[in-house]
């Protein structure tokens, strides 16, 4: 017989609502960090420096100023009472005859964490620095930023990397973030001390004093967590390679945990072409956007709304899309009511609009793509294809692709595939994104490769893939994967098509060059005994046949270097 259940106590409407109450963006994020990309420690500590080096990055070509990073990763032992008590116990209970000290460890390695296991980031740049008021908010706050709001090519976009990365940090190892900036020679340094309030999502500052720096200008940020340093695809030191090549103007110098220096020089002293701010395309509003922006804005008439708010819409576009929607020119933005928005939004849809601007845009460009492989990669054979801007959702993107063939590289291995999103490497979630997606169903026998069904070439190649937009549309927070937009796959494949076939002209040609030789080694060898032969048939003297045989041998010379 089942044993009888409790019964439950009932609980009406207003015990209920008493339990309601509003949740903060870091309280949400610090029971789901793993969105954010911290869901293991080796992925924590590569999240962490990425984080980091984008926002450097981005700081110095902005500022004008050709960067120089100084990544380093410290083994970091914790200074803690309680973990050094623990373990002093386990030796005392072991001299005591208690046992032999293995369920004390176990009990320390359960509230603690291992020394190896604790490390100091640093990264440094030479930028322009953040001002003191500024510095807080920046590391200390979530969803705070310059770029959430600015349509133009940039690597952070949200304003949550870096201060998650805090946010981490503080709660593996409870040790704020240190921060120093200078913003130039004759201005003093300061250094912050932060911690995050997690319920109230802003910053908690411990010191924030002026101090001494040897840097002119700059940003240097240190963050103490628990990590997990590893080599291989998804290490440290393939974010920092891949970052090297496709940001051929970045010198980089990196001091891993056992402290070998390694220096990625510059390719070029050129920055990128600076990227500049476009209004919103009118195809990429919708409904809520579009009633927002009606209200918001300044503009007196329809008419002034069009032309101001959206790129692309001149006072002819604009009286076709008012036209069409049946509204008048002179109405008030803020007096239109939903009917009236959604007329607009559909003459939007109805009406042909010029693609935006793509001065928006930074691509890397064929010439520093290939310059960049060469630089990471040894191989025969480079090559590079920059597409025309494409839109999606009215967000311009441009997708370049770089191949390196031959070579150095293994050639039983399968394809490697670097992916980019705004001269950012992407090192995880390969399988949903769309470039790795566009790489796997695309043809490659027919460019002279070995593919096996639903998988990579094999062969000894290397595959770059690049997007470069105003908005990359990624999967996640921890901006890891690129969305299957159409749009975007048809032009990462036109890419890989024409870069394919590039490919496929000079693996013909070079088995042709293996044919030919094998033919003329042939024919090398069998020269002597054709010189015997004709001496035999035409009695000829030791020296004719050494012409004859010489003779030979230089027109077959010649035919080769043809």
């Amino acid at each position: 017989m089942a044993a009888p259940q409790p019964q439950r106590s009932p609980k009406d409407a207003q015990s209920m609502a008493e339990k309601q109450r509003e949740i903060s963006i870091s309280e949400f994020f610090t029971k789901n960090r793993h969105l954010l990309g911290f869901d293991s420690p080796a992925k924590a500590l590569l999240t962490t420096i990425k984080e980091a080096v984008d926002n450097s990055l981005d700081a110095c070509e902005e500022a004008g100023i050709a960067p120089r990073l100084l990544v380093e990763i410290r083994p970091d032992k914790p200074v803690n009472l309680g973990l050094e008590l623990s373990s002093q116990q386990d030796q005392e209970s072991g001299a005591n005859g208690n046992g032999n000290g293995k369920a004390g460890r176990n009990d320390t390695a359960a509230r603690g964490v291992k020394n190896e296991e604790r490390y100091k980031i640093i990264v440094e740049d030479n930028g322009p620095g953040i001002v003191a008021a500024q510095i807080p908010r920046i590391f200390g706050k979530l969803l705070y930023g310059s770029k959430f709001h600015s349509l133009k090519q940039s690597r952070g976009q949200q304003g949550i990397g870096i201060s998650a990365a805090g946010m981490y940090g503080q709660l593996t190892t409870g040790k704020p973030v240190t921060v120093y900036s200078r913003t130039g020679a004759k201005k003093p340094a300061h250094r912050f001390q932060l911690l995050l309030d997690m319920k109230k999502n802003e910053p908690v500052i411990l010191s924030g004093d002026e101090t001494v720096w040897e840097k002119e200008h700059g940003t240097r940020i240190e963050i103490v967590l628990t990590g997990s340093y590893k080599r291989g695809q998804h290490s440290v030191d393939n974010y920092l390679e891949q970052t090297a090549i496709a940001n051929p103007h970045l010198h980089l110098t990196y001091k891993d945990p056992k402290g070998e220096t390694i220096v990625y020089p510059n390719a070029t002293s050129d920055l990128p072409p600076e990227a500049a701010e476009i209004k919103p395309h009118p195809y990429g509003v919708e409904m809520g956007i579009l009633s927002r922006m009606l209200a918001d804005t300044s503009s007196r008439n329809l008419a002034s709304f069009l032309k101001d708010e959206f790129c692309k819409v001149g006072p002819k576009t604009a009286e076709t899309i008012l036209e069409t929607a049946g509204l008048p020119p002179r109405k008030n933005p803020k007096r239109l009511v939903q009917d009236d928005v959604q007329k607009l939004l559909d003459a939007i849809a109805d009406t042909k609009i010029a693609a935006p601007p793509t001065d928006c845009l930074s691509p890397i460009g064929e010439d520093l793509v290939m310059a960049g492989l060469k630089t990471g990669v040894e191989a025969d054979f480079y090559t590079s294809v920059t597409r025309p801007a494409a839109v999606y959702r009215g967000n311009p993107f441009q997708i370049e692709v770089g191949i390196a063939y031959g070579g150095k590289l293994p050639a039983d291995d399968l394809a490697k595939v670097m992916r980019f999103a705004n001269r950012v490497p992407l090192l995880y979630q390969a399988s949903a994104c769309a470039i790795h997606k566009s790489v796997l169903t695309s043809n490659w026998r027919s460019y002279g490769l070995q593919q096996s069904k639903g998988a990579l070439p094999s062969g000894p190649l290397v595959i770059l893939v690049h997007m470069a937009s105003v908005w990359v549309p990624f999967t996640s927070e921890s901006k890891e994967a690129v969305a299957h937009y159409p749009e975007i796959i048809k032009e990462i494949r036109l890419a890989l098509q024409e870069a394919g076939r590039q490919l496929q002209r000079h693996i013909r040609r070079r088995e042709r060059e293996k044919d030919a030789a094998k033919k003329q080694s042939y024919i090398q060898k069998y020269i002597p005994h054709i010189g015997d032969a004709l001496q035999e048939i035409l009695e000829i003297s030791d020296a004719e046949r050494n012409e004859v045989i010489e003779t030979l041998t230089d027109t077959l010379e010649r035919s080769r270097k043809l």
